[in-house]
C-alpha cells in the first residue's frame, strides 16, 4: 500500500527495457522476451479470459497473413471501427506488422463521419466490431471506391450474410494461416522492411472547429515517446492497468496499448462502458489512468453513499479524511510527517479510508494519472488524502500524448508539472501560449500542409493553443484555451475553465460551459449528473416523470443554484456566475454536443443554444 510520506517507489526509469525502433519490432521482441506470460485479459458474459504474449502473437500473425492474402501493401491504410476490445489491439498490431498505416474510428461516429475518415485516410481495409458498426460502413460503401474489404470481429446476427467484400475475423485468420503456410517468411519480411521514418498511425482530432484533421505519427516518434513515458510514470511487468478509453484516442493508444506493450504491464479490458465501476473493483489496477470525468464520477459516488451511511460511519469517514488531508498538506508542502500522524493515518485507513478505496477499486493503486482535460485541484487533494497520489499529465494528439507531468515527489495540485525529459516546453512571450518541441511532436496533418505549417513553426515549435503560466520551479499551469478566454463587456479577462472545474467538483454537475465574452456578466450552461440528481429527487420527494422534467423542477434548480453559490464565493464579483440553465436532454457520446471523451463542445453548445443564452441576458 502506498504511504503518502514515502513515494520513493514511484520513480522514473530511463533504461531501455525493450529493444526495437518500430512498433512491430517492439511487439515481436516483447513476444520473444515474455512469451508465456499473460498480457491481455477481457471480461465477456461475466467471465474473464486471458491471452499470453504467445497467444496474442498467434492472433496478430494470422490477421497479418490474412491482410497480405488480400493484397494489403506497405504504406496502405486500414481503419478500425470498434469499441475498446482485444481484437482492436490485434488488428492494430497486424496492420503495423504488415508495414501499413493504422487508423482508429470512434464507435460513436455516424455513417457520414465514417465515410469522411475512410476517404481522407484512403482506407483499403476496414475492421468493424459487429453488425451495428458494419451497417454504418455499408451505408457509405458505394462512396468509398478504394475500400477493398471489411472484416467483422463479431459475426453474431450476420451468419446469413453473403457478401464477397465482407469477411469475419475468424475467416481472415484462417486465410492468414494458409497464406503463411505457403509464404512462411512474408510477414517477418514486412516487419523488417518497416522503418522508423515510416508513417505508423493516424489519430483524427475531434473536429470541434471544422472537419477532423488526421495527425500523422511516425514509428520513430511513437517509440521515442513510449520510452519517454517511463521517465514520467514508470511501470513494469508487475503492474496491471485497465483499458477502457477509446483506443482511437491518443491517450489509450499510447498510455494503454503501446506503453503496456513496451513495459509488459498487463492490460485488462472492461466488459462494456456501463460496467466500468464494477470492473475496476474486480481488476484493482496498480496504475490507473483516466480522464477527469471518471475521477469526478467516483468521488460523487462516494459522497452519495456517505449520505446513506450511518452516523458512526459518517463520523469515521470525516475523521479519517481529516487525518489524510493533514498528511497530504504536509506532503505537498515538502514537510516531514511525524510518527504520531502516521499512526493516526494507519488507524484512519482501518476505520474508513481502506473501504473508500475498495469501493472505488483503487486499493491496489500505486498512483493515479489524470489527463485529457483540466481537473479540480480539490479533487486531486481528496484522492491524495485517501492515500493514493494523483499525478496530472498534459499533452495533446499532436504531442503524442503526455508532454508534461507532475512528479510524485513534488506534487502541485492545479499544475500540469514541468516539461517531460523527452521534449522542450516554453511559453510564447507575446501570447502566453504553450509551445512544445521534440521528437514526440507529430509529422503533420494528413493532406493539409497549410494547417501543418500554421501549427508547427520554422523552428519546430508546436503551437498547442493552450495558454498557461510557469512558476519559479518550472511547473506549468494551464489557464485556458486561447480561443476560450472570456473578455467581458467591462474589459475583465476571465478564465472559464477555473469556474467550470470547480462546478464539476459537485456530485450533481457533470459538465459546465461558462458564457460571457463581450457580455455584461457571466452565465453558465450546466449538464447535471443524472444518477445523483435523481437520487436527490427521490430522497426529497421531488416528483419527475423523465429527464427533462427533472431538470425543470424548482427543487433541482435550487440545488444547482446552491452549487453555483458555493463556487461563486471563491471568485471576485465580476467573475461570478449570475444566471444558468440546465440542459434538458440526457447526452451520450453519440450526441453532437459531446466529444468522444465526454466533454461538452463549447462552440457547438454556444451555437446550438443561442436562444436560451440570449434569454439569460435580457
Amino acid at each position: 500500500m502506498t504511504q503518502l510520506w514515502d513515494l520513493s517507489h514511484i520513480k522514473p526509469n530511463s533504461d531501455i527495457v525493450l529493444p526495437g525502433e518500430t512498433i512491430p519490432a517492439l511487439f515481436w521482441n516483447a513476444v520473444a522476451q515474455r512469451g508465456p506470460a499473460t498480457w491481455l485479459r477481457q471480461k465477456h458474459l461475466g467471465l474473464w479470459r486471458a491471452w499470453s504474449w504467445n497467444q496474442c502473437a498467434e492472433a496478430v500473425r494470422e490477421i497479418g497473413g490474412g491482410l497480405l492474402s488480400l493484397g494489403f501493401a506497405h504504406g496502405e491504410c486500414a481503419s478500425i471501427l470498434a469499441n475498446t476490445v482485444v481484437e482492436w489491439v490485434w488488428a492494430d498490431l497486424a496492420v503495423l506488422s504488415c508495414g501499413g498505416v493504422s487508423n482508429g474510428i470512434y464507435p460513436t461516429d455516424a455513417a457520414s463521419q465514417v465515410h469522411y475518415l475512410c476517404e481522407d485516410s484512403r482506407t483499403r481495409i476496414l475492421f468493424v466490431e459487429d453488425d451495428e458498426q458494419l451497417d454504418k460502413a455499408l451505408e457509405v460503401r458505394d462512396q468509398l471506391p478504394q475500400l477493398r474489404a471489411m472484416v467483422v470481429f463479431d459475426m453474431e446476427g450476420l451468419h446469413q450474410l453473403n457478401d464477397p467484400a465482407i469477411i469475419s475475423l475468424a475467416a481472415l485468420r484462417e486465410r492468414g494461416r494458409a497464406y503463411l503456410a505457403a509464404h512462411p517468411d512474408a510477414l517477418q519480411q514486412r516487419v523488417q522492411d518497416c522503418k522508423p521514418d515510416d508513417l505508423a498511425i493516424l489519430v483524427y482530432t475531434s473536429g470541434t472547429t471544422g472537419k477532423p484533421k488526421g495527425a500523422m505519427h511516425l514509428h520513430a516518434g511513437l517509440v521515442y515517446t513510449v520510452r519517454g513515458y517511463n521517465t514520467l510514470v514508470a511501470q513494469d511487468e508487475r503492474d496491471e492497468r485497465m483499458c477502457f478509453l477509446p483506443l482511437c484516442h491518443i491517450a489509450e493508444r499510447m498510455g494503454g496499448e503501446y506503453f503496456a506493450l513496451y513495459t509488459g504491464t498487463k492490460l485488462n479490458f472492461v466488459e462494456n462502458p456501463e460496467t466500468i465501476p464494477e470492473n475496476v473493483r474486480e481488476i484493482a489496477p496498480t496504475v490507473f489512468t483516466a480522464v477527469p470525468r471518471v475521477w469526478e464520477k467516483f468521488y460523487s459516488g462516494v459522497m452519495i453513499a456517505l449520505k446513506e451511511a450511518s452516523g458512526l460511519q459518517q463520523a469515521a469517514y470525516a475523521w479519517g479524511i481529516g487525518v489524510g488531508t493533514a498528511i497530504a498538506e504536509r506532503v505537498l508542502a515538502g514537510q516531514t510527517v511525524g510518527r504520531w500522524l502516521k499512526l493516526k493515518f494507519q488507524l484512519a485507513q482501518w476505520l474508513a479510508l481502506n473501504n473508500v478505496r475498495k469501493m472505488i477499486g483503487i486499493h491496489r493503486a500505486r498512483f493515479l494519472v489524470t489527463g485529457a482535460a483540466p481537473i479540480s485541484p480539490d479533487l486531486v487533494r481528496w484522492y491524495l488524502a485517501l492515500g493514493v497520489p494523483m499525478l496530472e499529465v498534459w499533452g495533446m494528439t499532436e504531442t503524442c500524448g503526455a508532454s508534461t507531468g507532475v512528479p510524485a515527489e513534488r506534487m502541485k495540485p492545479g499544475s500540469i508539472g514541468p516539461a517531460a525529459a523527452f521534449n522542450e516546453v516554453r511559453l510564447d512571450p507575446a501570447t502566453g501560449e504553450i509551445l512544445v518541441r521534440g521528437r514526440n511532436v507529430f509529422a503533420g496533418y494528413l493532406n493539409l500542409p497549410e494547417k501543418t505549417t500554421e501549427t508547427i513553426n520554422a523552428d519546430g515549435w508546436l503551437h498547442t493553443g493552450d495558454v498557461g503560466v510557469m512558476d519559479a520551479d518550472g511547473f506549468f499551469r494551464i489557464t485556458d484555451r486561447m480561443k476560450d478566454i472570456i473578455i467581458t463587456a467591462g474589459g475583465k479577462n476571465v478564465t472559464p475553465s477555473e469556474l467550470e472545474n470547480d462546478l464539476k467538483f459537485s456530485p450533481y454537475i457533470t459538465d459546465a460551459v461558462v458564457i460571457g465574452d463581450k457580455r455584461p456578466y457571466l452565465t453558465a450552461i450546466i449538464m447535471i449528473d443524472q444518477e445523483n440528481v435523481e437520487k436527490f429527487a427521490q430522497d426529497t420527494d421531488v416528483p419527475f416523470s423523465n429527464y427533462a422534467s427533472l431538470t425543470r423542477s424548482r427543487e433541482v434548480q435550487a440545488l444547482i443554484q446552491r452549487e453555483i453559490d458555493r463556487v461563486n464565493q471563491k471568485f471576485a464579483r465580476v467573475e461570478q456566475i449570475k444566471k444558468f440553465f440546465l440542459l434538458e436532454t440526457q447526452l451520450t457520446a453519440e450526441d453532437e454536443e459531446l466529444t468522444p471523451t465526454m466533454k461538452l463542445k463549447r462552440k457547438l453548445v454556444e451555437k446550438k443554444y443561442t436562444a436560451r443564452i440570449e434569454a439569460m441576458y435580457r
